[in-house]
């Protein structure tokens, strides 16, 4: 595998994988990893006229990884590698091979974060209709979907909901996220008008046992519902509401949270409705904000396009 290679590679490679497989007891799929990662290191060094590891610099780490990213390797990979490669160099510096790992002053790659996909307003409003409360599941799901859209909740916090988490004289719901940590959130009128329609027309018919008298969404079964079956419930209405996206639960906190920020909501607001401990995960809605704006400006301040 690594014929080609000079004698200090080889010996480096193998006393490496050596230490990784023995004396830290990686497993095997880990050790092949380094194995690979550490041996196209050692390639492209070769090729750049070098003949160990030691005589590598920073700028032909760097080199390195700027050619794994011509390459169209992606951003875990290539942070993959990098760790490799520290594992690798932190070795020879404990054996006295190297002065100090070069790898040190490279960044870790970061993958992409893709941009959560959500409803606009219309299709979203499409969807709501398409359950119209005229039996008693459609009525339930109309409200639960008007709560998941209103209050932003996670489909395990929806399925979760107990009539005593609804608090009426303060229109807010008591929502028990991730962790069990506890979080108020306001629930608009239209919302509590479809959850009050429920329960009076429809809730008492699905119970069938005391065991869940509190559970506010019941099953067929009266019983609490399962996340399949919230998914199959919305594969129904965006078939009904002719909405051709890809729709699942989450969809519902994404599009809370995205209109709220379009419509001028302050970032730390939304962060404590979602209830993120970390206001860098809420920010990665402020990319249609950020859209909303550009195109406001565009349209109106009267230099935007100046030059074009």
């Amino acid at each position: 595998m690594t014929a080609e290679l000079p004698t200090a590679f080889e010996r480096d490679i193998r006393q490496f994988i050596h230490y990784a497989r023995l004396e830290r007891g990686l497993a095997t799929t880990t050790v092949e990893a380094y194995r690979h990662d550490v041996t196209q290191y050692a390639r492209y060094l070769h090729e750049q006229g070098l003949g160990s590891y030691s005589e590598a610099n920073l700028v032909n780490a760097r080199g390195f990884f700027e050619q794994l990213a011509t390459l169209g390797l992606s951003a875990t990979s290539r942070a993959r590698y990098l760790a490799s490669i520290r594992h690798l160099q932190q070795f020879l510096v404990g054996n006295g091979r190297l002065d100090r790992d070069v790898t040190e002053a490279i960044d870790m790659p970061r993958p992409r974060r893709h941009l959560p996909e959500c409803l606009s307003v219309v299709e979203m409003i499409a969807f709501l209709e398409a359950f119209d409360g005229s039996d008693r599941y459609s009525l339930r799901n109309r409200a639960m979907f008007e709560t998941m859209y209103a209050c932003g909740l996670r489909v395990s916090e929806t399925i979760g909901l107990r009539q005593a988490d609804l608090l009426k004289d303060v229109e807010l719901v008591r929502v028990f996220g991730k962790g069990s940590k506890e979080r108020m959130v306001p629930i608009g009128a239209e919302a509590r008008s479809w959850i009050e329609r429920y329960q009076s027309d429809s809730r008492g018919r699905l119970m069938t046992t005391a065991d869940t008298d509190d559970v506010l969404f019941l099953s067929s079964r009266g019983k609490r519902l399962s996340r399949m079956a919230v998914w199959k419930i919305i594969q129904q209405g965006a078939l009904q509401a002719g909405i051709e996206k890809h729709l699942h639960p989450h969809l519902f906190r994404h599009s809370f949270a995205t209109h709220l920020l379009e419509g001028g909501a302050d970032l730390r607001a939304v962060q404590e409705m979602l209830g993120h401990a970390d206001i860098a995960t809420t920010q990665i809605y402020t990319h249609i904000d950020r859209d909303y704006v550009k195109e406001v400006h565009t349209l109106f301040h009267p230099r935007s396009t100046f030059g074009a």
